[in-house]
């Protein structure tokens, strides 16, 4: 992009942010708008965004979810001439026939239903064109226009948008290759290949590209088609119960989850659920499925102190986090959930408060636990819509208890036990000596008793400013002193008959003196 061009675009997405008067605070329905006018780059940022409730609040992200219909598809002439320059050769020796019609559009592709020559059905998804060189520089555009941006966050704070442009390239730049959704998709393959009642495309790899992918055609309906449901005798609740089931599994067992399973990515053929659109995968870290099994086990037992371990294992920090502040303000939380039915508890509503503790203490997550966080709140609401008394809390505390009994290991468990046995058995043999030598200093008198204190930052830090007040004073002090005892010398040279050594000290010891008699008044 020229600079002309470049200067036209910028002052285009100006005029656009100006109209929607960002100054003065943006609303969800203002932000999804403007984004739905600014094109086609923007209305995927917008997608991207709504997947980030660590980023940005929930009522954001559920009216950016709108963002995902209403795009204008590309016409066939485009996406032929996308195909023949990608194959480098006649559709023809391809593909007996393709739709001209597509079956979906989206921001960054689109698909079209197609037969190849050997007669496989097939799905074609075309990657729009240039879409990811104008995404780029409408992302630079975007920064030097973030001036402008101010949101209104749910906890009163303003939200640095820098940081939710570099996350939605990071995202982008990711599902633009579909050289890695095709990767992701033999992943999920593997993954769920002993697992009878789920599966995802077949890729046909042979003519797939970074910018086409090419993919069985799955003939079935979405898990949100009730009247094919019902006309095929499907059980919708047996349905649910495998669909949270399997979710479970992909984030507890695999550690790569769909992070984003809404009603439209998801399909029923043949009895199995077809698992689609995997170019936005969550990975998790061993240790973070650890930490996040942990966190279930904690809410669980209202173990206050696990769940304030995990949000500092589990964030990224600069700043130093007051571990009795954030202690409190998970204590609510759990205060508030804890008088609920387990069975009736909202997973959304939870995830949205813990995530808004996290903001307050400015402690972020990482992009897999980020991306966890909204694909949990987006299956919880599938699971509703396909049957709304499903209790996918407790399916998820049930996994966990079969989580824990595979993972454990009976003879590590039991030589630690054996090990922790012997070690007490030994400090217990000198308990009697301890206690007679305990005695005998009681009865000379020679005991001492070291307590140790345990002071919230705020005690610490008022403790500190009253030792340094101290140590100033005893430094007036000694400036008093020792410029008395040189007025009584001849040291040269002297002002007015005082030597200068002592003029300087008493100078400094009333400069000093105003200062604490000013900070003791100031505070009291």
């Amino acid at each position: 992009m020229d600079e002309r061009n470049s200067n036209k675009r910028l002052r285009e997405i100006i005029g656009i942010l100006s109209k929607y008067n960002l100054v003065t605070g943006m609303t969800p329905e203002n932000l999804t708008a403007m984004l739905a006018e600014l094109g086609p780059t923007f209305v995927k940022a917008g997608q991207i965004m709504s997947m980030q409730p660590a980023i940005l609040p929930v009522a954001y992200c559920k009216e950016l979810e709108n963002l995902r219909t209403n795009v204008a598809p590309m016409d066939y002439d485009t996406v032929k001439a996308i195909l023949e320059t990608e194959y480098g050769t006649s559709l023809d020796e391809i593909f007996t026939d393709i739709d001209p019609m597509p079956l979906g559009a989206a921001s960054i592709a689109q698909a079209h239903m197609a037969t190849l020559v050997d007669g496989k059905k097939v799905v074609v998804k075309i990657q729009r064109p240039g879409i990811y060189e104008t995404m780029y520089h409408d992302i630079l555009l975007i920064k030097k226009a973030a001036g402008l941006i101010k949101f209104v966050a749910r906890i009163g704070g303003e939200i640095d948008i820098n940081m939710i442009i570099d996350e939605i390239w990071a995202v982008a730049k990711q599902e633009m290759d579909f050289i890695v959704e095709a990767e992701n998709t033999r992943e999920f393959y593997t993954n769920n290949i002993d697992v009878a009642f789920v599966s995802c495309p077949e890729i046909i790899n042979e003519y797939s590209t970074s910018k086409v992918l090419v993919m069985e055609y799955i003939d079935g309906f979405f898990i949100n088609d009730f009247s094919h449901l019902k006309d095929n005798s499907y059980d919708l609740e047996e349905i649910a119960g495998k669909l949270a089931h399997n979710f479970v599994k992909q984030v507890i067992d695999d550690g790569f989850f769909h992070a984003d399973p809404h009603c439209g990515n998801i399909l029923i053929r043949n009895g199995k659920i077809i698992w689609i659109d995997l170019g936005m995968m969550g990975r998790l870290s061993p240790r973070d499925k650890k930490l996040f099994a942990d966190a279930v086990v904690a809410i669980g037992n209202n173990d206050i102190a696990a769940l304030t371990d995990f949000a500092l294992k589990i964030g990224v920090y600069k700043e130093k986090i007051s571990y009795a502040a954030l202690s409190s303000d998970i204590e609510t939380i759990l205060n508030k959930y804890g008088t609920i039915d387990f069975r009736t508890m909202d997973l959304i509503e939870m995830s949205d408060d813990f995530l808004m503790i996290l903001n307050k203490h400015k402690i972020g997550i990482p992009r897999g636990v980020s991306m966890l966080a909204r694909a949990m709140s987006t299956i919880q609401g599938t699971l509703r819509t396909l049957y709304p008394d499903i209790n996918f809390i407790q399916i998820i505390a049930d996994y966990m208890t079969g989580y824990y009994i595979k993972s454990l290991d009976l003879k590590k468990e039991l030589s630690s036990i054996m090990k922790s046995l012997n070690f007490s058995f030994r400090k217990s043999l000198d308990i009697p000596v301890q206690i007679s030598d305990l005695l005998k200093m009681f009865s000379k008198g020679t005991s001492k008793v070291n307590v140790e204190l345990n002071m919230s930052d705020n005690m610490t830090g008022t403790i500190g400013k009253m030792i340094n007040r101290i140590v100033a004073a005893m430094i007036v002090c000694s400036l008093l002193i020792g410029s008395s005892l040189l007025c009584t010398t001849d040291i040269q040279p002297k002002i007015a008959g005082i030597p200068a050594l002592g003029v300087i000290g008493f100078t400094a010891a009333f400069i000093l003196g105003i200062w604490i008699l000013i900070t003791a008044i100031k505070k009291k």
